[in-house]
């Protein structure tokens, strides 16, 4: 058997394997220590002493709440706004510029985009400093704790930033399965409204296939770590940031209530989830004359209005936010209310090359090499289905999201448990396999449409030519491919550059990147440093964008059909 044979052969279930193995073996070894079950800390018997400890810790029904609340409602905010837009703006230039910003928006990864908004949001931040005094009459800080509010509305408004351009993606991908155009064409002709007609024609066909990254944006949103603690309140933190907290006490003993504190996550993770089905099972009933009343047009101005003003509100946020990060780690002095600091400096991205070094290699390191991991395991997988002719089955997309789904502090505690007993030591190769993990579910979503659209009249036309299957695959399937393989390994590494957990649990505190440094810095008081550590964590993923951007154009600019065809 060829090397490409066994390869083609081997993918999909390695695939699988990855995706599938830590979540459910870190799933059993966080399960063991909750019941007092941990032989190295002393555990030998099962008890729910543990369990009842963490009923007692102060703050515990708010810390659920927190969670729960930050899942359901960013979620819902977030795909309310991505229907209305596709809704009112779909096959318009407003759509197809809005579209083109996608990659740099995914690019930007979740801590960094949480610290340009904290920057921003801040009593002293930016907005606050151009409205004041000439607005508000503030001469100094105004008494605001937000960021850090105790309901959670900044730690929402995060979120949602971030969440939309992931949902918007995902409906791209998914509006050609549902046969979007031809529904929409029709219900038009038929003198319904452009908001009317896909809420009516489109989204009932397009939410099932959305489903699933949905899930995803509620697990994730209900678990975050480290866009919680830039954002979100302290005194309770949600639920996950407290499971931290206990992992890293250091009686080692509390790494009993942190296991039990994990399990209770991914039970509120589970209960968002099933209360998020039973919302759709409740608008599934309740919308089913609305769908059949045939009336044409449904407030169709006034949510398209809704639609665009929040679009433009999240767009203005991002890059408000980017613009605050780079007047901050450019400033000297910035008094407030002063509105731009004064003088502009570089002296703050000298002092932080010293340091860099380390955090910038080891990043750039890790992200490639669990992009490069990725990306082969994928097209090994699409390979394989397209040699079979045999689409992914329901079961092996629901192991794709599998990570997506299980709240990562549930599964990543009790990996850092296994490592412990089996003497696993920590370093860059166990911190790369286990962003492997998160980075191989973006690549396939990115990678997968364009890969599945291929003609395959140009396989089959070498075919007739003599060309062997490995042939096929190297000479004609992947060159073509090039422009949508190098946009899948951009994604890839930008969401690898964004993972801090991982890191920080698996890597045992030895291995430190830029998004570890800027999430340290980004609590501390130096935020001309945590600037420029943000800055650096948003420029590690756009190079990657460029170089997937103009790498085609170059290698191939004798070859314009090649492009056209990517």
């Amino acid at each position: 058997m060829s090397g490409y044979a066994l390869g083609i052969r081997l993918a999909p279930w390695l695939a699988i394997a990855l995706l599938s193995l830590p979540v459910i073996s870190g799933l059993a070894g966080v399960i063991a220590p909750a019941f007092g079950w941990l032989p190295a800390l002393g555990g030998d018997m099962l008890t729910l002493a543990h369990w009842q400890a963490l009923w007692q810790a102060p703050g515990l029904a708010r810390m659920v709440q927190l969670s729960y609340t930050t899942g359901l409602i960013s979620a819902a905010l977030s795909l309310t706004i991505v229907a209305l837009f596709l809704g009112a703006f779909m096959q318009t230039r407003l759509f197809t510029a809005v579209r083109r910003l996608l990659s740099p928006l995914l690019a930007v990864p979740h801590a960094a985009a949480a610290i340009g908004l904290a920057f921003l949001l801040s009593p002293s931040g930016l907005l606050s400093r151009s409205l004041s005094p000439w607005l508000t009459g503030w001469q100094y800080p105004p008494d605001i704790l937000f960021p850090g509010d105790p309901h959670g509305f900044a730690l929402i408004a995060g979120l949602v930033i971030k969440e939309i351009p992931f949902l918007l993606l995902m409906s791209l991908a998914a509006l050609p399965q549902c046969q979007a155009n031809e529904r929409l064409h029709v219900a038009r002709a038929l003198g319904y409204g452009p908001l009317t007609a896909f809420l009516k024609a489109v989204l009932p066909g397009l939410y099932p296939l959305l489903r699933l990254p949905v899930y995803a944006v509620i697990a994730f949103a209900s678990s975050t770590v480290d866009v919680a603690l830039i954002l979100g309140p302290t005194t309770p933190p949600p639920l996950a940031v407290a499971v931290l907290r206990w992992l890293n006490d250091p009686d080692l003993a509390m790494r009993f209530m942190a296991s039990a504190g994990a399990l209770l996550q991914l039970l509120v993770t589970l209960a968002a989830l099933a209360s998020w089905w039973l919302i759709e099972r409740l608008i599934h009933w309740s919308t089913t004359g609305w769908l059949a009343n045939g009336r044409r047009r449904s407030a169709d101005r006034l949510l398209g209005g809704i639609a665009l003003g929040a679009i433009s509100v999240a767009l203005l946020l991002m890059l408000s936010s980017l613009l605050g990060l780079t007047l901050w780690s450019l400033a000297a002095y910035w008094p407030f209310p002063q509105a731009l600091p004064q003088p502009l400096t570089l002296r703050n991205w000298m002092d932080a090359t010293g340091g860099l070094g380390d955090p910038l290699s080891q990043a750039a390191v890790i992200g490639i090499a669990a992009t490069l991991l990725s990306l082969v395991l994928v097209v090994g997988a699409l390979e394989a289905e397209t040699l079979n002719e045999c689409p992914t089955r329901p079961w092996a997309q629901l192991v794709l999201y599998l990570p997506l789904l299980v709240p990562p502090v549930a599964f990543l505690f009790g990996l850092v448990m296994l490592q412990a007993q089996f003497g696993v030591k920590p370093g860059l190769t166990v911190v790369v396999f286990s962003h492997a993990v998160f980075v191989l579910p973006y690549v396939f979503l990115s990678l997968v449409e364009s890969y599945r659209r291929l003609d395959p009249r140009w396989a089959r036309l070498a075919r007739s030519l003599g060309a062997s299957p490995a042939r096929v695959f190297w000479r004609v399937r992947l060159p073509m491919l090039c422009a949508p393989l190098l946009t899948a390994a951009a994604v890839g590494f930008a969401v690898s550059i964004g993972q801090y957990l991982p890191t920080l649990l698996l890597g045992a505190g030895r291995v430190s990147t830029i998004t570890t440094e800027a999430v340290n810095l980004a609590s501390g008081g130096d935020r001309r440093l945590a600037a420029v550590y943000a800055l650096l964590q948003l420029a590690l993923p756009a190079l990657g964008f460029a170089l997937a951007l103009g790498l085609p154009r170059l290698l191939f600019r004798h070859r314009s059909g090649l492009l056209t065809s990517a």
